[in-house]
């Protein structure tokens, strides 16, 4: 089912590159993508001065080191831009492969707009996917139109956010806006479970008795037992 006239005129993708992964971490790059109807638009990219020192694992994974962002803005005067203070290109709602973690500097400078986590909705509405990160799902779902060239460099902002907007395009079709929001504010929806006896079976043919435990008595995440709860009601 494709479901189009119920949605928003323009949504916002974006991606950060940071120096670590908690909110005491500091953004190194930023990078927007936009889709309006069924088109994806890049917007661009920023390198960032974040106000600490990037250590050499982060650089490990997005290449990017003190030197090359040293000269650059601070996150702070790029954020009237990305996130579209002014309104003039009427966003209305904004989204990230991990909003969880991008949420931690951004979460609360959306001015009252919602966001979609496209991990989290990846999980509900592909749970049979062999990964849900946003590389992986680009190759298993293989979206139409999208440039393997342009989309290539992973870990970088803009590539990153390219192909998270053609993962939300595919959301879309499967799943209303209000569907989408609505999963990003609950936690995660896991698909197997990670632990004990019953690692790697599928949370939907677990045991009830061991649903029950989960939810009851253990100290488990609250992911793990949202999921567990999740389907000890389908029972």
């Amino acid at each position: 089912m494709t479901i189009y006239s119920d949605k928003p005129a323009r949504f916002r993708v974006l991606d950060l590159e940071t120096t670590g992964i908690s909110p005491d971490d500091a953004v190194v790059e930023i990078a927007a993508v936009d889709i309006i109807g069924r088109e994806v638009v890049p917007i661009g990219s920023d390198l960032v001065r974040p106000y600490t020192k990037i250590p050499p694992q982060a650089s490990a994974v997005h290449h990017l080191t003190d030197e090359d962002v040293g000269h650059c803005r601070p996150l702070e005067e790029l954020l009237p831009h990305y996130l579209d203070y002014s309104r003039e290109a009427d966003i209305d709602v904004f989204a990230s492969h991990n909003w969880r973690f991008d949420s931690q500097w951004l979460g609360d400078k959306l001015d009252g707009r919602p966001a979609i986590c496209t991990y989290k909705c990846a999980l509900r509405v592909w749970p049979d996917a062999p990964a849900h990160n946003n590389q992986a799902l680009r190759y298993w779902l293989r979206p139409k139109g999208l440039c393997s060239v342009f989309a290539s460099n992973a870990h970088r902002a803009l590539p990153d956010a390219y192909v998270t907007a053609f993962l939300l395009r595919e959301l879309l079709e499967l799943a209303t806006v209000e569907e989408l929001i609505a999963w990003t504010t609950e936690p995660v929806l896991l698909t197997r479970v990670a632990f004990g006896k019953h690692r790697g079976m599928a949370w939907s043919e677990v045991p009830a008795d061991y649903l029950a435990w989960v939810v009851e008595k253990s100290d488990l995440n609250d992911d793990v037992k949202f999921t567990a709860e999740h389907y000890r009601r389908l029972r």
